[in-house]
């Protein structure tokens, strides 16, 4: 073992040679990796092809013609589907919508701006200052949500069992101005952390200055398990009506990872009243969306045991991937001291790597260079700044195994290489 913290300069420069000539070797390769999105690979792709060819009766189970106009909410069956997945016992409480949760999230922070909520004072737009709670390292299409409406990004530490919650509950008490937060409850994004019972429980009771403050909730992987000991949460709309609160919770998901990206289908679970406000103020810009589509995923997907029937076969493709990441930083980082740490999710998309502060961007810089891409530093905090320049979040699932392991040797020299620079800039 070679702990770099207890090298003195001449054995870190040593070292630092060493490293460098490694690292030539992989320029010299040639590489052409993209690790910098969380995509299904094709394999899995593959799984959801028979959905494609199964469905030749659009007819509904109440009778609706799914290829023409009609029924905004969505498919009674396909609301049905989506409570069920959501773990809503209300079909009503569900807007079936088109391929995309992270686009109706955005409709729902525009609405908040543009007309309020119903239990709003105003229209947020009206208010100044506006904030949002982020948690950190947390999903970069999120904050760029809340930052385009121009409002405040809060960074709140992210634990194991969720966001700081001593910390949320001190920003939202006295500060009306804060008027949200994000949540990936299950699988954070990048961590993979699961909030946890009593997390849930204190977002949903918490006392908060702004009368209309709204957890977006968004389950992007809720049924995206990698092992036999599943997680879950807490049912949060429940728990926010038990609290008083039945107007606070937003939730999405998506069938984005679990059929196809681009054609899937994404729902919005709300109480009854949020529902009927939303479909109010969706009226003027759409008719329905794609219930052909939704058509098709029911009949393939069946139900919620379906979708985790379903979800076993991706787990298949995905869990030595994510085997492979967390040995080579075992095998390749862990000999050389406490230069980096990572997580251990049970299901997600992510993991994330933790660096000695300072060695972030030049870690994602050296990797680029010698021909592998990833997530650009700092992409998991507001505006794109990491304080430490520390975190890096990597994405296994698109790659091959065979390209998978190539590009984690290269990262994993590139993150010694530069550690062993930021060592002998101190």
């Amino acid at each position: 073992m070679k702990d770099y913290l207890s090298m003195d300069e001449a054995e870190l420069r040593a070292e630092l040679e060493t490293v460098r000539g490694q690292y030539q070797g992989f320029c010299g390769m040639d590489l052409r990796l993209d690790m910098s999105r969380g995509k299904p690979c094709p394999e899995q792709l593959d799984l959801s092809q028979e959905m494609l060819r199964m469905v030749d009766n659009y007819t509904g189970e109440d009778g609706t013609d799914a290829r023409n106009y009609g029924l905004l909410a969505g498919m009674p069956e396909a609301r049905r589907f989506f409570a069920d997945l959501l773990r809503l016992g209300d079909p009503e409480e569900v807007i079936v919508c088109g391929n995309s949760s992270l686009a109706m999230m955005y409709y729902l922070i525009d609405l908040g701006w543009r007309a309020g909520f119903v239990d709003s004072v105003r229209p947020w737009r009206f208010c100044n200052n506006i904030k949002f709670l982020c948690p950190v390292p947390g999903y970069d299409r999120h904050f760029l949500v809340t930052e385009y409406f121009g409002f405040q990004l809060v960074p709140v530490p992210m634990l194991p069992t969720g966001p700081d919650m001593d910390l949320v509950e001190q920003l939202v008490k006295n500060d009306e101005t804060v008027k949200g937060m994000w949540c990936v409850p299950v699988y954070s994004n990048p961590d993979g952390y699961t909030y946890s019972d009593d997390t849930v429980k204190r977002l949903a009771a918490m006392q908060t200055a702004a009368p209309d403050f709204k957890i977006i909730w968004d389950d992007a992987y809720c049924v995206h398990h990698l092992t036999d000991e599943p997680c879950e949460t807490l049912q949060v709309l429940e728990e926010c009506k038990k609290a008083g609160n039945p107007e606070r919770a937003l939730l999405f998901c998506s069938t984005s990872k679990i059929t196809y990206p681009g054609a899937g289908v994404a729902a919005l679970g709300a109480s009854r009243r949020n529902i009927q406000h939303i479909l109010a103020n969706m009226t003027p810009m759409i008719i329905s969306y794609d219930k052909m589509n939704q058509l098709r995923h029911v009949q393939f997907l069946k139900d919620r045991k379906g979708v985790l029937d379903h979800m076993k076969k991706h787990r298949a493709i995905l869990a030595p991937k994510f085997d492979l990441v967390k040995d080579s930083f075992a095998r390749q980082l862990a000999p050389y001291g406490r230069i980096a740490r990572w997580t251990d999710p049970k299901g997600g998309y992510f993991i994330s790597l933790y660096l000695m502060d300072g060695c972030a961007k030049r870690t994602v810089q050296l990797c680029k260079e010698a021909g592998v891409v990833l997530t650009g530093a700092g992409a998991s905090y507001p505006y794109g700044l990491d304080p430490q320049d520390h975190h890096l979040r990597i994405a296994p699932t698109y790659p091959s195994l065979a390209e998978l392991d190539m590009a984690c040797k290269l990262l994993c020299v590139c993150v010694r290489m530069a550690t062993l620079e930021t060592l002998l800039q101190a």
